[in-house]
């Protein structure tokens, strides 16, 4: 097998990954508070990079220092600010969102993601906005206001607030795309997502700890234990190591643009699993949405 289709074979677990994520979301979210569940999962996602870390710093140490654009401390601020505001805030919306919302409506908001990766990249100069990607975009949001606008708000546990907080999530992600790609030179993969986990779960350790001691966690079943350390393991840590492996070698819109097969297989997974159900609106607006996206990334 070659290089590029090993790339690509990686890419798509790690979209099976992250759409797994809504699945054990949803489960973990039956007894954990929002902010209990993301805090968890900041935590249990920087205990288990930090040891791949210090392996790396040991076996390969040049691969986690600065490269030649700088060194000292002061260079670890700009990776640091981008994992928490990128990778950090992004989680802690998205279980906040999740928590509003329904599996097939946030994996297809999720979905937008590489369009505001386009709009943010573009602003930056590292995309052209084409007219074909401007046509494409037109579509994804007209499909987002279809998605909106013939569903109840109520509707398979789907709000306005948890849409719209999901949608920042994806804005996070959108900029952590972006300007991830500007220092993916200057540090390997594993120190970034270090930086981001790491710090993140110091920033949000004492919330954690907080809502932990207002939540009976002894009666926690196994099954939520399971969900949170999935998210922690696979979405978070496995799947942000292949992305950011991924941005090594792809554009930052080309390696988004797999996001699309996210709202797919995570939809499947929420009616298979969680017994959720795909209405007119949400599929109408899904294919829209997709489409747009396939658009715009082919512009």
């Amino acid at each position: 097998m070659n290089g590029a289709a090993v790339l690509y074979a990686l890419i798509l677990l790690m979209v099976v990954f992250w759409s797994g994520n809504y699945i054990a979301g949803k489960i973990a979210l039956r007894e954990f508070s929002p902010m209990l569940l993301a805090g968890l999962r900041i935590v249990f996602a920087g205990v288990t990079i930090l040891p791949v870390y210090l392996w790396e710093r040991l076996t390969e140490p040049r691969l986690t220092e600065p490269r030649p654009s700088g060194s000292g401390p002061r260079d670890a601020v700009r990776p640091l600010m981008l994992g928490l505001f990128g990778v950090t805030l992004n989680q802690v919306l998205f279980v906040v969102g999740l928590s509003r919302t329904s599996v097939a409506h946030a994996a297809i908001l999720i979905g937008l993601t590489p369009i505001q990766v386009l709009i943010i990249a573009g602003l930056r100069g590292q995309e052209r906005i084409t007219a074909r990607k401007a046509f494409g975009m037109a579509i994804a949001l007209g499909g987002v206001a279809m998605l909106k606008a013939f569903e109840p708000a109520t509707g398979a546990g789907a709000t306005w607030i948890g849409d719209a907080v999901v949608l920042l999530a994806g804005l996070c992600f959108a900029l952590f795309t972006v300007f991830g790609k500007e220092v993916t030179a200057q540090y390997s993969t594993i120190t970034m997502n270090t930086y981001a986990y790491v710090g993140g779960a110091v920033a949000l350790l004492p919330l954690t700890l907080w809502e932990a001691a207002h939540q009976p966690l002894a009666n926690v079943s196994a099954g939520a234990w399971l969900a949170a350390i999935y998210m922690a393991l696979f979405p978070s840590v496995i799947a942000y190591l292949i992305y950011y492996h991924a941005l090594a070698h792809m554009t930052a819109s080309r390696v988004s643009a797999f996001s699309y097969l996210q709202p797919v297989f995570a939809s499947i997974m929420g009616v298979a699993i969680l017994g959720e159900t795909l209405g007119t609106p949400v599929i109408a607006g899904g294919v829209a949405i997709l489409g747009g996206v396939y658009l715009a990334e082919r512009g």
